[in-house]
């Protein structure tokens, strides 16, 4: 399975995920049907599926375009955001499993950034391969989405599942925020030798007009603050030694850091 990131809007990433065995595709998230129309044109692939994370605009505002082109194809997208997803058939829940070509992703519900975003991850198909994990807004490269319709308690549950992937996971999240992010994280970890690394890394790619994205588990889990609230540096910046706390906290103060 080829996956091709698709720049779209100001800072947004989509997804094609394309099988050259049947020249089929699939598509997380299209924030517009504009580029994935011409990426599928140079594969000359049809496109037998989207998967949405959440129902925000930036993330199904192509849906309609794609399936007036494609009206075969089917839309998934979590149960709880029924009615709020264009042209959606199909209704998952945490645990359910999606097929595209010869491989199955699990569905996590991981409500936080919204009551309903769910994530897909596509383990690896042999040993020393990266699984794969699109997880919308709720993992950033060095953040997390902000709270439009969750509560801390659900966000560090919901991260606690995605934290639990293993190390070598690639992390396909949906907008290129990691610079800022990174300038953040230093507010409240800054003396983390992974983190002040990662930042002059990230620092000299945006110079070059690099993407950031895919991220790897394991960087986010030592760099990034939204996956270490239970780290005592991290409880002793924001004066708490609770979880939920810890990461509300920082939640707070990123909302208002620019």
């Amino acid at each position: 399975m080829q996956i091709i990131r698709i720049a779209a809007l100001t800072d947004n990433y989509i997804f094609l995920l394309h099988d050259s065995k049947q020249n089929i595709a699939a598509v997380v998230d299209p924030a517009d049907s504009k580029p994935v129309l011409q990426q599928l044109a140079q594969l000359q692939a049809e496109l037998v599926a989207i998967f949405n994370t959440h129902h925000h605009h930036d993330h199904v505002g192509g849906n309609q375009q794609l399936i007036q082109e494609f009206p075969q194809l089917k839309v998934y997208a979590g149960f709880e955001d029924q009615g709020r997803i264009p042209g959606q058939q199909v209704f998952l829940q945490d645990g359910d499993r999606v097929q595209f070509a010869d491989r199955t992703a699990t569905v996590f519900f991981i409500p936080g950034h919204t009551r309903a975003h769910i994530a897909y991850y596509f383990p690896p198909v042999t040993a020393g391969e990266t699984g794969e994990l699109f997880c919308g807004d709720t993992i950033f490269a060095g953040g997390c989405g902000r709270l439009f319709e969750g509560t801390p308690a659900q966000m560090v549950n919901s991260l606690s599942k995605l934290r639990a992937l293993p190390d070598n996971t690639r992390v396909w999240c949906a907008h290129e925020y990691t610079l800022n992010n990174l300038r953040f994280a230093l507010t409240v970890d800054s003396a983390n030798p992974d983190l002040q690394k990662r930042y002059e890394q990230v620092t000299a790619m945006r110079k070059r007009q690099e993407p950031t994205v895919p991220s790897l588990l394991e960087i986010e889990k030592r760099t990034n603050p939204f996956l270490r609230w239970d780290q005592s540096s991290l409880q002793l910046a924001v004066k708490s030694s609770d979880p939920v706390q810890t990461f509300a906290r920082i939640r707070e103060m990123k909302d208002k850091f620019s």
